[in-house]
């Protein structure tokens, strides 16, 4: 049983401070030591409560919570990948493809998780670098996807696309997927990527828009180094899960291979990623007569 249990809130949500109290209680009376992230504690209104950085709790806890969205949970999961501190995620936010535990369930199912009747799922993230003249401006670690990408009010941008030193095209888009299976329910699966199971050792690169319809979305080894050299086009950046963001030149390259770390995710028993799937994807509902799902 965890000893040291993080609580990380998506702490700008309405009705968020309620919720993060029950959790806290809840563990306190189960006999749990219960901490906070830093950012989190600082802006609720809970006292009583050890506030700690993301580097302290991969250090000290023993699992993290998180109360949010998938955007919360890519956040932390990225801080605490080098701990390899599990992750249990309790959605307060719309779709919740990584957070799974509902808000109304969350007590009754986390007491059976911390009492052992849990699955351990592990994730897979990128890395990846940028440089310019051969010397690194940008590094960062991608839960979802690393994302190439052109301006608003620019034109296309030409990329040119290396797998294991080998060439594999230059393309014309409005940009480029690096997806882990993980993200390919993201960005990935609107620009028009298939989905891939999470435990695939696989990365996806699924082309933006491209001026050639031929460019198709591919599936290479989780072993490749993968190199997207800017070619041409103006206002380029680079973006990790939407939340790390380094502006490009014309000659710049990003360097993408699977990091050495990886998440571990604790999910309730009997957990089905099919049923992920259906839920969140409204997979077999059609609308009825008064437009509702059904």
């Amino acid at each position: 049983m965890p000893k040291t249990i993080a609580i990380v809130g998506k702490y700008f949500a309405v009705g968020i401070d309620e919720s993060l109290t029950e959790v806290a209680d809840f563990l306190q009376v189960r006999g749990h030591k219960v901490v906070f992230e830093a950012e989190t504690a600082q802006n609720i209104a809970l006292k009583g409560f050890e506030a700690m950085t993301p580097e302290q709790i991969g250090e000290q806890a023993d699992a993290a919570i998180i109360v949010g969205g998938d955007g919360t949970m890519l956040g932390i999961a990225r801080h605490l990948a080098p701990y390899n501190v599990p992750l249990i995620g309790i959605n307060q936010g719309r779709l919740g493809f990584m957070t799974d535990i509902s808000l109304e369930r969350m007590l009754p199912v986390l007491a059976e998780m911390l009492d052992g009747n849990a699955e351990s799922e592990r994730r897979t993230l990128l890395q990846g670098v940028v440089k310019r003249d051969d010397v690194v401006i940008f590094s960062a670690l991608a839960f979802n996807d690393i994302v190439v990408s052109r301006g608003g009010t620019s034109g296309m941008a030409e990329l040119r696309v290396d797998v294991d030193g080998r060439f594999m095209y230059n393309q014309r888009s409005d940009g480029l997927i690096v997806s882990t299976p993980t993200g390919s329910t993201a960005y990935a699966l609107s620009a028009g990527g298939p989905l891939l199971h999470p435990s695939l050792t696989g990365i996806l690169l699924v082309p933006i828009a491209p001026h050639a319809l031929s460019n198709r979305p591919i599936v290479v080894p989780d072993t490749s180094e993968i190199v997207i050299e800017i070619v041409n086009g103006r206002e380029i950046n680079v973006n990790f899960d939407m939340q790390s963001l380094t502006s490009l030149q014309v000659g710049d390259r990003i360097v993408i291979q699977r990091s050495e770390h990886t998440i571990t995710f604790l999910h309730p028993s009997g957990w089905s990623y099919y049923e992920t799937l259906r839920q969140k994807l409204h997979w077999n509902e059609y609308p009825s007569a008064d437009g509702h799902l059904r």
